[in-house]
């Protein structure tokens, strides 16, 4: 009986110390999870995806976490997805001189999805090569800046609007006063102050002569195909071509992984985030984005 005691009291202990051992490897295995989820400590070299979607604007995370992947010596190269009618200039100019920077570091391919037209197509021309789909619609290089003028139908429901300035052109155009040549005339250097940085966007992004460029700044769209015709875009492709242009040209391999650039944000920033994305919709875009605006409106007439 005591040479079975002992046998027994053996395999106990070497059953709890299996256990014990499995569960401090659980343990770490656990800790070791949820550190690499709330870090996003990823490890080894990959290609970084950012994805632009939407109407464009100036958005302080965005160009925050741009920022990051340049510093990033694991980023080897930035793929940007383009799937947007554009938005404000300030919003297109910002991410424009943010890739810009990426890529005095890194490789930037831009992929055009269905849209990338206005302010989307000058954040596309930061990059060191440009793909679009045969069907992409793209261009719209231009930049407009839209009011509403409501002074006869004040007038008709008997309200008169009146303002007291410090000078004529102040708070002008405005929706309760006349346009006045002015007037038109001092907005219209706004817009073709603007209208002229695109312009130069354009020339140095795709290597033009100016003569060209705007020759192509019309304001009209073009199909992808168009596009590569006029030298607005380097290939018809994806990003299955991106990752093979850059397994050629800049020597990349092509087991890379492709993560996406994860731009952290609190409740409150998703709430203002989420109303700026309703405000901008294409039903109320027109009235919501204040200033100059670099934006395809195809059901404008």
């Amino acid at each position: 009986m005591d040479a079975d005691y002992l046998i027994d009291r053996r395999r106990l202990k070497r059953r709890l110390t299996f256990w014990r051992t499995a569960a401090i490897i659980a343990i770490v295995a656990a800790v070791t999870a949820g550190i690499y989820k709330f870090t996003g400590a990823d490890s080894g070299e990959y290609i970084a995806r950012l994805n632009v979607n939407g109407v464009i604007h100036n958005d302080l995370k965005r160009l925050a976490a741009i920022e990051k992947i340049r510093k990033d010596d694991d980023v080897k190269a930035l793929i940007v997805r383009i799937n947007s009618p554009g938005g404000t200039v300030v919003g297109g100019e910002a991410l424009y001189r943010a890739l810009n920077r990426v890529r005095q570091e890194k490789p930037v391919i831009a992929v055009m999805d269905e849209l990338a037209t206005s302010a989307g197509y000058m954040i596309a021309v930061a990059a060191d090569h440009i793909f679009a789909h045969e069907g992409t619609v793209t261009g719209s290089i231009g930049v407009l800046f839209q009011t509403a003028e409501v002074t006869d139908l004040l007038s008709k429901m008997g309200i008169k609007f009146e303002a007291i300035k410090s000078a004529p052109l102040k708070a002008e155009p405005s929706p309760f006063s006349k346009v006045t040549p002015k007037v038109r005339a001092a907005t219209k250097l706004l817009v073709d102050d603007m209208f002229a940085m695109f312009v130069d966007m354009v020339v140095k992004g795709r290597n033009m002569k100016p003569e060209k460029v705007r020759d192509l700044a019309d304001g009209r769209v073009y199909t992808g195909r168009m596009a590569l015709k006029n030298g607005l875009i380097d290939a018809i492709g994806g990003e299955r071509q991106a990752k093979s242009w850059l397994n050629k040209e800049k020597t990349l391999s092509k087991t890379l992984p492709v993560r996406d650039i994860r731009i952290r944000r609190e409740v409150e920033d998703w709430l203002d985030y989420a109303s700026a994305i309703v405000q901008k919709t294409s039903l109320s875009e027109r009235l919501t984005l204040d200033g100059l605006v670099s934006v395809w409106h195809p059901q404008l007439k």
